[in-house]
């Protein structure tokens, strides 16, 4: 099966985790992220010729919000233009992405994980501990069609959470967070399996997910369980 490509993906990721607002200014999508975290709070390129970058500042300045950018596949004139502007690089990331059918279970471990919606007040303290607040939280209630929240448990104990979200044959798993004390005891596994569980059940063709490179243990994870970083992306920010 052919895997989606870089473009679909990036869509993908705009509409599971949503900017609060975003528009078209000069060249550039603008993303107003309140709070939701780089993914809903950067500048992209809307045209193949590298537009102003000062217009991009001038806009993410009018919105309080630091100067950044998204940099995809294609956007060399860009990273190399943000380079000579002192913008730094950082969290270097990658898309994975697997047939959902590969990590859909015949069965699950009883008692083990849920797919829920609304999130429930545990998942909400999970999330916390992980820095992963209100607005963030946030981002997940503007999301349009299906979704779900994820919960597993390390035997008795509420351990790891996540949150997914459905773009036609296209399931994102985001958030994902597993409590310090429950880490290498196989949480994040029973997350993934109740996400391809609850995505097989609604047509999804594939499971997809963003982590970034310097998650050593997340990206050993991924990879074993079959998934493949078949697109990357990296930001350059200028801090305020």
């Amino acid at each position: 099966m052919i895997m989606p490509n870089t473009n679909r993906l990036l869509r993908v990721i705009n509409l599971t985790w949503p900017a609060f607002n975003e528009k078209h200014h000069l060249g550039w999508n603008i993303q107003e992220g309140a709070g939701g975290g780089k993914r809903a709070s950067s500048a992209k390129m809307a045209q193949l010729n590298l537009p102003d970058i000062e217009a991009a500042e001038y806009a993410m300045n009018q919105l309080g919000q630091d100067k950044l950018f998204m940099i995809r596949d294609g956007d060399h004139d860009l990273d190399k233009a943000l380079e000579a502007l002192n913008y730094r690089i950082i969290d270097p990331s990658s898309i994975y992405v697997c047939e959902t059918a590969q990590l859909a279970p015949e069965t699950l471990p009883l008692a083990q994980s849920y797919a829920v919606w609304e999130p429930l007040q545990v998942m909400h303290e999970i999330w916390s501990a992980g820095n992963i607040g209100g607005n963030r939280v946030s981002v997940m209630h503007r999301v349009h069609g299906d979704k779900t929240g994820l919960l597993a448990r390390d035997g008795d104990t509420a351990a790891g959470t996540a949150f997914m979200a459905l773009d036609d044959e296209i399931a994102m798993v985001h958030a994902v967070e597993v409590l310090k004390s429950c880490r290498r005891k196989g949480v994040a596994r029973k997350l993934m399996a109740q996400a391809a569980k609850w995505a097989k059940a609604r047509g999804a063709r594939y499971m997809s997910l963003v982590t970034t490179n310097r998650n050593v243990a997340a990206n050993s994870l991924y990879q074993s369980m079959g998934m493949l970083p078949i697109a990357k992306y990296h930001y350059r920010i200028k801090e305020s």
